[in-house]
């Protein structure tokens, strides 16, 4: 049966995904710029709420090629994370030439000590996603999120059905990017075993807000769209 993974921004997220049936979260903060490291306090209390948290490891905005330095804050924050119960990491990492940075993810692969690895979509950024399907299973990553190289995954499964096809099982492919509850069902059909999307929806501030507060509202998980995704999916 397919799974649902909601990305979230905060254990109560966490909480609300693991009420609506979602099989798992991916943990992170920013993800109006993409998504980064959740702090380590984030991350166990999302771990307590009992659902499976796979974190986000990225620890900047923009793009994916990263220096040496910055790959090596990379693989201490999953050594801590590790340390805190999650169930899995989400990296990736590329090379100034639009190809897989093997280095990085190979020692990122080695801290997460056996948990489970998705490389996000970092994938969509090359030319031909579905052609480092095979790579990723060597690297030892059990999961690839892509939109197959679309703006919206609904606009790209020709490409994750190839995906899909290239795996040959060996790779779980999740569909994800700009995913509508009406978008499930085509999603399916290409063959995908995951479906990711955040769920969320915007809260007015209950205090003021202003200048260098940032603006008056704030995004949460939706319960009804946890609940609406995971019914889809299950259809």
């Amino acid at each position: 049966m397919p799974a649902v993974e909601i990305a979230v921004q905060d254990a109560h997220g966490a909480a609300v995904a693991a009420e609506g049936g979602a099989d798992r979260v991916e943990l992170c903060t920013a993800l109006l710029v993409g998504g980064l490291t959740p702090s380590i306090a984030l991350a166990e209390a999302a771990v307590g709420t009992g659902i499976g948290v796979h974190a986000l490891v990225r620890p900047r905005a923009g793009g994916f090629v990263y220096t040496a330095p910055e790959v090596s804050v990379m693989v201490r924050d999953i050594e801590a994370l590790v340390d805190v119960g999650v169930a899995g990491v989400v990296i990736g990492a590329l090379r100034a030439d639009r190809t897989l940075d093997r280095h990085a993810i190979r020692a990122l692969v080695r801290a997460a000590e056996g948990r489970e690895v998705t490389v996000h979509r970092c994938v969509d950024v090359l030319d031909d996603p579905a052609s480092v399907v095979a790579e990723l299973a060597d690297l030892g990553v059990a999961r690839v999120l892509t939109s197959g190289g679309a703006p919206r995954a609904v606009d790209g499964t020709g490409t994750l059905a190839a995906m899909v096809e290239r795996s040959a099982g060996r790779v779980e492919v999740m569909a994800g990017g700009g995913v509508r509850i009406e978008d499930i069902p085509a999603l399916l059909a290409a063959g995908v075993g995951s479906i990711h999307l955040s769920a969320r929806t915007s809260v007015a501030d209950a205090g003021p807000a202003g200048p260098g507060g940032g603006p008056a509202t704030y995004e949460v998980t939706d319960a009804g769209l946890v609940a609406a995704a995971v019914a889809a999916a299950r259809a």
